[in-house]
């Protein structure tokens, strides 16, 4: 039979472990959330920056449309930029 000072290191090594358990799951489960938390920030901004470089190309058509050189010259027509016609007119007269 097992002394009373051998009981007492048993329960206390069965409390260390138990409280030890507690104490790392408990961190496990908030590396898992800090991680989640930052891949949903990355995702977030991932979409961002493709929104931003949509909208960047949707609203700059008069530039790629100079730099390429299809510019409509004809005024009467539907699509017709006068500001891309008249940028590509000056880097004319620039050469």
């Amino acid at each position: 039979m097992a002394t009373s000072g051998v009981n007492v290191v048993r329960y206390s090594a069965l409390a260390f472990g138990v409280f030890y358990g507690f104490y790392h799951q408990s961190t496990l489960t908030a590396q898992l959330k800090l991680n989640e938390i930052n891949r949903d920030y990355e995702h977030k901004e991932s979409l961002i920056q493709k929104a931003k470089a949509e909208y960047t190309k949707k609203t700059m058509p008069s530039q790629s449309k100079t730099a390429g050189g299809n510019v409509i010259t004809d005024p009467n027509d539907s699509n017709f930029d006068l500001e891309a016609y008249l940028t590509m007119k000056t880097a004319d007269e620039a050469k």
